[in-house]
């Protein structure tokens, strides 16, 4: 791991913004041969199941909210970068280490950003025993840290998690509040997701909920399969959580989730996803880098219950930017990373071709209300700027239970498409008409549409765009064939017709004979001063 890989927290006006700050970019290996596992367990084993965990959470949302003791020795909370990354988990202690099992799970140390243990549980037959911390499971290399002198019950940050097809780089990873991220067939890491999000993008801090212990379920011989649960503990909330996980070409998360709120919550963020968008073909603002590109994702993509597939570019606003897109019971959305050509990132270190794309499947019906997305300015690489979630219209009130099931997918190419043509690029930049003079401020987008059944088109069919915008006028509007890519282009100014700075909505879609012949393209343009 580079340090500029390193997700660090910032503020930006709005309260903590922590960001699962200690994944890499790549899954991380460990250090030692694996061997037997060396674990230990402490306290009573106790049954344990889902019906269970649900009525603890819900037991849990009636009593006022604990926050977590500060505990963590001054030695721990002292480590810097390089301190902390020399502490490194032995393989000769991973869970199911030296079983027949297809999986490993290993724990991150506390430090650094994570100060507030997690408690760790094994199941096996019905039970459930809780995993002791021991500094044995730990090389502390030259981190400068004694670990017989920490507290025998000092806990974890978190886990990883390895499959059989590879034994030291994790395909799944869980450590701060309630993130988590996952590989597909690049075994590259990139965006993150969260259990849930509250207040996000708000005025005032925003909450983040925390996941306090986990419960991992010993995987049968030979099963693709793993299963673990959550337990998730906030001052508005609480949750239990289960997470079927099968790795592969595209990773699956089947997740179930029961929400208990304490109080009232203005904005509720379901299924939250995390990701980085410093500059792109389309937004140039903070392209002051000799890479042409740098972002995790390019695009929040949206399957409306309505049918409609609508991809809106991700940008790197001057100032916080939120929107909402209003749905009933979603088929899907997702942060995607469409653009997979290495030129047009030239980073031999990090591949951001590589990330991948997380799309949220619902497997019930989750309703009225909108996906929301919310993009902050960053200077660089190193803050995670773009959040996007599902936000039910009905406030959520104490005493109620939310259940929520859906499936995440985390990998190169996404499960569920638009059968017609997409957009797979975007770019902007001054308007007017070459050789003539511009007497007033234009911008000029072009997008570019591939896909569906452009291909097939015959020259006689003639191809329109439909573009809208909610304010100015639109100048100098085509669309016309782009062999390099077997699609069409379209290209358009928009000219500002009013000195206002509120952002500008766009809106484009190509149409043949009165059918559409692409998803929808939706942007936001704020003018210049």
């Amino acid at each position: 791991m580079e340090r500029r890989e390193f997700l660090k927290t910032t503020s930006l006006g709005l309260g903590a913004f922590p960001l699962a700050q200690l994944f890499g970019a790549t899954a991380v290996a460990a250090t030692t041969p694996a061997k037997a596992s060396g674990l230990k367990f402490t306290g009573t084993a106790q049954a344990f199941d889902y019906a269970w965990l649900k009525g603890q959470a819900r037991a849990l949302s009636g009593q006022a909210y604990k926050a977590p003791e500060d505990r963590l020795p001054a030695s721990v909370k002292a480590l810097d970068w390089d301190q902390y990354q020399a502490i490194q988990y032995r393989n000769d202690h991973a869970l199911w280490g030296g079983q027949d099992t297809e999986f490993k799970a290993k724990f991150f140390h506390l430090g650094l950003y994570t100060l507030h243990g997690v408690t760790m549980h094994e199941i096996a037959d019905g039970t459930a025993r809780e995993i002791a911390y021991d500094p044995a499971m730990f090389d502390y290399g030259k981190s400068g840290i004694d670990g017989k002198a920490l507290p025998a019950d000092l806990g974890f940050a978190g886990f990883r998690l390895n499959f059989h097809t590879d034994p030291t780089r994790d395909v799944a990873a869980f450590l701060g509040a309630s993130y988590f991220r996952a590989v597909g067939a690049d075994m590259q890491y990139g965006l993150s997701a969260r259990g849930l999000a509250v207040d996000c993008g708000m005025e005032r801090a925003e909450e983040f909920p925390r996941f306090t212990q986990f419960w991992f379920q010993r995987p049968e011989p030979n099963s693709p399969i793993i299963t673990l649960y959550a337990l998730l503990d906030s001052p508005s909330v609480t949750g239990a959580y289960r997470f079927d996980i099968t790795p592969g070409g595209n990773l699956l998360m089947d997740i179930d989730a029961a929400i208990y709120p304490r109080k009232e919550i203005e904005r509720l963020g379901i299924s939250p996803l995390t990701s980085m968008f410093q500059c792109g073909t389309n937004d140039r603002r903070k392209a002051n880098d000799w890479r042409p590109n740098i972002h995790d994702s390019d695009g929040l993509a949206m399957w409306t219950g309505g049918g409609e597939w609508i991809w809106r570019p991700l940008t790197n606003p001057a100032g916080l930017r939120f929107n909402a897109y209003i749905d009933d019971n979603p088929k899907g959305f997702g942060l995607l990373q469409r653009d997979r050509d290495f030129d047009h990132y030239q980073d031999d270190g990090v591949f951001y071709e590589k990330r991948p794309s997380l799309w949220v499947e619902p497997k019930n019906n989750w309703g009225k209300g909108s996906v929301q997305l919310i993009e902050i300015p960053t200077e660089d690489e190193t803050f995670d700027n773009i959040v996007a979630f599902w936000n039910p219209e009905q406030k959520p009130k104490p005493g109620e239970e939310l259940l929520y099931s859906y499936r995440l997918h985390w990998g190169r190419i996404m499960p569920f498409g638009s059968p017609l043509a997409t957009v797979v690029a975007t770019r902007t930049g001054i308007g007017g008409v070459v050789g003539k003079k511009r007497t007033y401020e234009s911008r000029r987008f072009a997008i570019d549409f591939a896909g569906g059944s452009i291909p097939m088109l015959g020259r006689e069919v003639k191809v329109e765009p439909q573009i809208s915008a909610s304010r100015g006028e639109i100048e100098i509007p085509s669309a016309r064939p782009l062999a390099s890519i077997n699609g069409y282009r379209v290209i358009f100014d928009l000219k500002p017709t009013d000195n206002s700075r509120e952002p500008i909505n766009l809106r484009v879609l190509l149409h043949a004979d009165g059918l559409p012949l692409s998803e929808t393209w939706v942007y936001q343009w704020t003018p210049p001063a």
